[in-house]
């Protein structure tokens, strides 16, 4: 498995070669001593989650607000999506800044997010399947989001005919998180 840094601090793009033979396929989508290894961070496992998402499904801005950290290693098992990373963290010199990575079933590509970064994506395919591995546990209270179509961040969602749920149309934006004070500091 390859970890490379992205342009965010914080943020890595990973990637698993997809190994297949006449029975199927094969790929690594975790490796706590690659990480540690190529991040110098311990990322444990506490949490799996997995979404099925219908072709031009938007799920977040969301970021969590835990006092532990919420690191996220996201990867899609089925279909293809838009991963976007953003920076909210105010004091960063890419604040504000987003960065987009395709993930599919068939790249071999995840992302490994720090805890104090927003993570959103849209689905490219019919009935999408990403795969989150959390280190803590997803706790309501803690978690936040902010608008994906802000025109600030300024995301070019590829499809037009955009799904979004009530929580995340009705979000803040980035600058309404600012004036809330909900934004993580560097």
């Amino acid at each position: 498995m390859e970890i490379n840094k992205l342009s965010i601090s914080g943020a890595w793009q990973t990637f698993s070669p997809i190994i297949e033979d006449h029975r199927g396929s094969l790929k690594e989508t975790f490796s706590f001593s690659n990480n540690v290894e190529k991040t110098g961070l311990s990322f444990n496992v506490a949490q799996s989650i997995f979404t099925k998402s219908k072709k031009g499904v938007i799920r977040g801005i969301h970021y969590s607000l835990n006092p532990l950290s919420q690191w996220k290693w996201i990867t899609c098992v089925s279909g293809s999506i838009l991963d976007v990373v953003v920076d909210i963290r105010t004091g960063s010199p890419t604040f504000g800044l987003h960065e987009e990575v395709l993930l599919s079933d068939t790249n071999g590509m995840g992302i490994l997010l720090q805890g104090n970064l927003g993570h959103a994506f849209q689905s490219l395919t019919e009935n999408a399947v990403v795969v989150y591995n959390l280190s803590t546990e997803y706790t309501p209270e803690f978690e936040k989001s902010i608008n994906p179509l802000d025109k600030l961040i300024n995301i070019k969602w590829p499809i037009l005919e955009q799904i979004l749920s009530e929580k995340d149309n009705n979000s803040p934006t980035l600058q309404g998180q600012i004036q809330k004070f909900e934004l993580p500091r560097i």
